[in-house]
C-alpha cells in the first residue's frame, strides 16, 4: 500500500497536557496526520476568536497509543493565541490541518550530521535525530536557550544523539553562550557534512553560516508567524536566492519551512 500524502484537515482532540519548563507539551489525536509525518513538518491549529491559525512544530508522533495515532507539539505562551491553546484541557477539541511545509531532506548515505536547535523551535530535530539514526548517520545534537527552563528535552536529547552540547546563553546548565559563540567549534568537532538547525533567525544564521565556511550543506526550519499556513494568503515572506541566482521571496510555509541555508537572504529576513 503507498502512503498517503499531502495535509488533511480534521478535528483532533487533546489527550494529554503537561508544562515542562516554560513550555506547554500537549499530545493530539488528529487523524491522517501521524501516519502522513515528515521531520520538520508543521501542523496549522484554529484557535478561537482568531482569524490567523497558530503554527505549531511538531516534536514526535506515535503510531500507536491507547487513543490511536498521536502527535505532540511544544509551544511557549506568548500571544493571546498561544495562551489560548496551552489552556486547553484534556478532552479539548481543535481544528488541526496538517502536516504541512517542506520536511528536512535526508541524506542517501550515512554520514556525520550535527542539528542545532534553540528553544521550542528545536521540536522537529528530535524525529529527524531518529530518522538520521536509521540511516546509520552519525548525528551529533545541540540545544541552546536563554536558560534552563527554556530548553527543549535536554535529557531526552542524550538518547536520541551520538553527543550532545547543551549552551544555555545565561550558563544556568551546560556551556555559557549564544549558538554563534560555538557553532563554528561545534561544526569542526562533528566534522559535520550537513548541518540541520531550527531556532530564532540569528541561530539559523550562525548555523549555516558555520557550516560554508566549514564546506558543508546545511538546512534551515524557519521561524517566522504563518497566518494560514497552507500557502493561500501570502502572508510569510521569505526572502531567498534561487537556484538561477536571482533574488525572489518565496512563501515560508509552503516553499519552507525548510531551506537550504545557503539560500535565504539572511539580511533581508
Amino acid at each position: 500500500m503507498p502512503e498517503p500524502t499531502g495535509p488533511v484537515h480534521v478535528e483532533g482532540e487533546v489527550v494529554a497536557t503537561k508544562r515542562v519548563g516554560a513550555y506547554r507539551h500537549l499530545t493530539l489525536t488528529a487523524p491522517g496526520v501521524p501516519e502522513r509525518f515528515r521531520a520538520g513538518n508543521f501542523v496549522a491549529v484554529s484557535v478561537a476568536g482568531h482569524v490567523a491559525r497558530r503554527a505549531l512544530w511538531i516534536h514526535r508522533v506515535r503510531a500507536s497509543s491507547a487513543f490511536g495515532p498521536t502527535l505532540d507539539v511544544v509551544l511557549e505562551a506568548r500571544g493571546s493565541g498561544t495562551q489560548w491553546l496551552a489552556a486547553q484541557p484534556v478532552g479539548a477539541r481543535v481544528a488541526i490541518t496538517g502536516p504541512l511545509g517542506r520536511p528536512f531532506a535526508l541524506p542517501k548515505e550515512a554520514v556525520s550530521c550535527l542539528l542545532v536547535g534553540e528553544g521550542y523551535a528545536a521540536a522537529p530535530l528530535f524525529p529527524l535525530a531518529e530518522r538520521l539514526r536509521e540511516r546509520g548517520c552519525a548525528v551529533s545534537l545541540v540545544v541552546s536557550a536563554p536558560d534552563e527552563s527554556r530548553l527543549l528535552s535536554a535529557l531526552e536529547a542524550r538518547r536520541s544523539a551520538r553527543s550532545v552540547t547543551v549552551l544555555t546563553a545565561d550558563g544556568s546548565v551546560g556551556q555559557r553562550g549564544s549558538v554563534a559563540d560555538h557553532v563554528d567549534d561545534l561544526v569542526r568537532r562533528s566534522d559535520a557534512d550537513v548541518v540541520y538547525a531550527a531556532g530564532p533567525t540569528d541561530t539559523l544564521r550562525a548555523a549555516a553560516g558555520a557550516a560554508e565556511r566549514a564546506g558543508a550543506w546545511s538546512q534551515v526550519a524557519v521561524e517566522t508567524a504563518v497566518p494560514c499556513g497552507t500557502g493561500l494568503c501570502h502572508g510569510c515572506p521569505l526572502p531567498v536566492v534561487g537556484e538561477d541566482g536571482v533574488d525572489r521571496v518565496v512563501r515560508a510555509c509552503a516553499e519552507g519551512p525548510v531551506v537550504r541555508g545557503d539560500r535565504v537572504r539572511w539580511d533581508a529576513v
